[in-house]
């Protein structure tokens, strides 16, 4: 018996330095980065970008690999069958979040089969409306709106989308009842506004800025705690008569969970240094983007949070994309 516990200690003592010598080497080849949205897009770009400075930081090229389909599903379920070794990164956002209640049978579970690294960045979105509609200000619309029930229309990239899950909960965080015009995209839903087809859309900043710039459109308040610095005079929608309210894009960095703590702290201090490069805050900013920060348990308790309220939200509404 004596012999074969030390037998079992030999073996557990070769194992340990081997598996530690692994995590500390760590990369020693190419790493992908697993993107749900297509080429181009607000999470690609923030995936290249610090892609890009992750390669010369870490000595090893970071792959960027777009799996887009299914509202991110596809690449979501690829990332949570890979090993955990480090060799794959996710890169997961808020719809994720949504999709975990809208989606009644998924072969995965974000917040168990991933492990959180960090917080990327955020996005707010901005309630656009139409020049013919009267309202200057969030307070107004919501007044009219409550005036004339079902008046108004309000489009959206997409049933289930973060833009339409924004109205859904503006909606019903402000008691007002308008009429959901779903498109097959933000540029069709962008169209459709300018066009006064519709009378208002939650959108993202980039898509935004250059139709309000032009007076085409016209910048209620956006949907994050605090003004964007590319739009500082439109106030946020929670300083605008709905304390609290918060309705963002997020993006972030996670991993096959298991993966190695050591492997997470690295990531976590690399990504971090790149997304504190002002060069790359500025570059995302351009994008709409505000860059993120913290701790791999900072992201993890804001994932959380996040589930939690989009997933509320999905089930107040009935919604379900099976």
């Amino acid at each position: 018996m004596r012999m074969i516990l030390l037998r079992a200690a030999f073996c557990l003592c070769a194992i340990v330095p081997t598996y530690a010598t692994a995590a500390t080497d760590y990369p020693t080849r190419p790493v992908r980065v697993i993107v749900g949205l297509t080429a181009g897009s607000g999470v690609d770009v923030l995936a290249r970008l610090v892609g890009a400075k992750l390669t010369d930081a870490m000595g090893q090229p970071l792959v960027i690999e777009n799996r887009p389909g299914a509202g991110s599903n596809i690449a979501t379920r690829f990332a949570a069958t890979q090993p955990n070794d480090g060799y794959t990164i996710f890169l997961a956002t808020v719809a994720n979040a949504i999709n975990a209640t809208l989606y009644k049978h998924l072969q995965f579970d974000v917040l168990r089969d991933f492990s959180p690294v960090i917080l990327a960045g955020t996005a707010p979105n901005i309630l656009l409306v139409h020049p013919s509609v009267p309202a200057k200000t969030v307070k107004e619309f919501i007044e009219l709106a409550k005036a004339q029930p079902g008046k108004f229309t309000m489009g959206s990239s997409g049933t289930g989308t973060s833009p339409q899950m924004t109205g859904e909960l503006f909606k019903r965080r402000a008691g007002i009842d308008t009429v959901h015009v779903p498109f097959k995209g933000g540029p069709e839903a962008t169209t459709a506004l300018l066009g006064g087809q519709i009378d208002s859309l939650f959108a993202i900043t980039s898509t935004a800025l250059p139709h309000i710039a032009a007076g085409k459109l016209r910048a209620l308040g956006v949907t994050s705690r605090e003004r964007t610095a590319l739009l500082p005079q439109v106030p946020t929608v929670s300083e605008s008569g709905l304390p609290g309210f918060e309705a963002v894009t997020w993006f972030g960095f996670t991993v096959p969970a298991g993966t190695p703590r050591e492997i997470v702290d690295r990531l976590n201090g690399e990504i971090g240094k790149v997304l504190a490069m002002p060069e790359i805050r500025q570059q995302l900013a351009r994008q709409g983007i505000d860059a993120g920060s913290g701790t791999p348990e900072q992201f993890g308790v804001y994932m959380h949070d996040e589930f939690a309220k989009w997933g509320a939200l999905v089930k107040e509404t009935g919604m379900s994309a099976d």
